[in-house]
């Protein structure tokens, strides 16, 4: 008998982007959704269109150029965001709108200041406005794990009714348990007539651990569609973790009677993508995709290992696509070989220019560095963008660091501001601190540094360093990435390009699920 599918919902470019100063350009979007569409991602939930702009715009490229999955949009239930969201999502192949609506006492009481009739009533309209623009429009009740059972009741049978095809019971603040929230699927759908209408779907929060536990504990009692993220990135402590629950649910065929289409070997490839983007780093212990999760230092787990695999390992690196990537290119490979081989790791270039300039870059790494891993090319690529931002004010033109022990170390550096190259320099605990005080002197910011994060982007001494930076003023939180083999340059760049992201003001709306 053939098992039910699960519907692997990824909502990286959408809760994902609410970690702070996680936020993605149009351009990274699109790259991530390509590498969601190679995974076979079955919906990409690709951002909220009325928070901005640039968000629409976005949302609405995605739409454009995905064709194999399901593209949704986030809207609030009121007529303009739903609108906003029908607009943006209406060119894709397969639209979806995402609509949502607070059903807790607490949110509807102190939040929303409306009654529960209202509420329900608000909701019902959502739908139907939403279901002008497609029939494929999903509810979300939010802060369902803390709302009242008849209420959810109330409310779900009536969106169902109202034509809401997928129900999706979030955990806004992840503080239900695996037996209390799997109950609550199971009641929902034995209680509520008209369940069987309509898909029911999870999206858990991870403030004590349980994202993935919760959202496995609502698969076995009948949710047939889990919302979550690449490396579980997300608002607060995360999202449930898409490839824990799609290895979970795949390596325990025993226990689970469904599973998904995903493309497991395409784990690994979108972690470091989003890592790389989001300059979130994942920490080596992290399950599936840490640098870890596949090592064995016990002499005894080793041994084991070598004899056979399956005596510690309940699945193999390679199903999720710990590869060894080498690109077997340098300084006298040419141009369709580089362009072959970025297709081939999911990086389109939308022009010619972007190409060559891509290309250069690729040609001076190659000086620097002897073998370049596919790794790079991703580094290389979201530095490309990140020098391209719409509104960059400041860039490195040159920088000398100096550190000797016993004195003083220090950066001399010359800025471009607005196209006016300007010099500065500075002393500091060490050549990092040297050039941002540097920096600083020129630019008078008035930032708080919350992070400073340094990771290597592949094996060997002449690794790229790809450094995080992520400064906070009046309010708004903004992570600047830089990545060079040097690693002073690699840090000032950073600093450089979060100066940018925070100066260019981009105001964003994100609502909570």
């Amino acid at each position: 008998m053939a098992k039910e599918k699960l519907i692997i919902f990824d909502t990286t470019m959408r809760d994902g982007e609410q970690s702070p100063g996680a936020s993605m350009t149009k351009d990274d979007k699109l790259r991530i959704a390509r590498q969601l569409e190679r995974m076979r991602v079955d919906i990409i939930e690709a951002g909220f269109p009325a928070a901005s702009d640039g968000d629409f715009e976005s949302v609405q490229a995605v739409a454009r150029a995905i064709k194999d999955s399901t593209i949704c949009g986030l809207a609030r239930a009121n007529e303009k965001d739903v609108r906003r969201c029908g607009d943006a999502v209406r060119v894709a192949a397969q639209p979806r709108i995402h609509t949502f609506i607070a059903t807790s006492p607490i949110h509807m009481e102190k939040k929303l200041r409306m009654e529960p009739s209202q509420v329900i009533d608000q909701a019902v309209r959502a739908i139907k406005w939403a279901r002008e623009y497609t029939d494929n429009v999903e509810f979300s009740p939010e802060d369902a794990g803390r709302s009242d059972l008849d209420f959810l009741c109330r409310i779900l049978e009536q969106v169902i009714k109202a034509g809401a095809r997928t129900i999706n019971v979030p955990d806004t603040v992840g503080y239900t348990l695996p037996d209390q929230f799997g109950r609550l699927i199971r009641n929902l759908r034995e209680r509520i007539p008209n369940s069987d209408q309509a898909i029911w779907s999870v999206h858990c929060h991870n403030d004590l651990g349980l994202a993935v536990a919760n959202s496995l504990a609502a698969v076995q009692n009948g949710a047939r569609q889990v919302e979550c993220t690449i490396n579980g990135l997300g608002e607060r402590a995360g999202n449930a973790s898409l490839e824990e629950v799609v290895m979970a649910v795949r390596t325990r065929q025993d226990v689970f009677d469904c599973d998904t289409d995903i493309d497991a070997t395409q784990i690994v490839p979108a972690s470091k993508l989003v890592s790389g983007i989001t300059g979130y780093p994942v920490q080596p212990n992290k399950a599936i995709v840490g640098a870890n999760a596949f090592a064995h230092e016990s002499g005894i787990h080793q041994d084991g290992v070598l004899k056979h695999r399956e005596t510690y390992e309940i699945m193999s690196a390679e199903s999720v696509g710990w590869t060894n990537n080498r690109l077997t290119l340098g300084k006298l490979s040419g141009r369709n070989a580089f362009k072959t081989r970025l297709h081939e790791i999911g990086v389109e270039l939308e022009s010619e220019e972007a190409l060559n300039a891509a290309f250069k870059r690729f040609k001076e790494l190659a000086d620097k560095k002897r073998e370049i891993f596919d790794e790079d090319l991703h580094a290389l690529i979201t530095e490309e963008n990140l020098e391209h931002l719409e509104n960059e004010r400041y860039s490195l033109v040159s920088l000398t660091a100096h550190s000797e022990t016993g004195e003083q170390p220090y950066a001399r550096l010359i800025m471009s501001d607005g196209g006016k190259e300007r010099p500065s320099e500075a002393q500091g605990s060490g050549p990092v601190d040297a050039a941002f005080k540097a920096i600083e002197a020129l630019v008078h910011s008035g930032a708080e540094l919350l992070l400073y994060s340094v990771n290597a982007i592949t094996t060997g001494t002449d690794a790229q360093g790809e450094v995080t930076v992520r400064l906070s003023k009046g309010g708004r939180i903004v992570n600047g990435q830089g990545a060079d083999t040097d690693i002073v340059v690699a840090s000032a760049k950073a600093y450089i390009n979060a100066l940018n992201r925070l100066f260019a003001g981009i105001e964003r709306l994100n609502p909570q699920l």
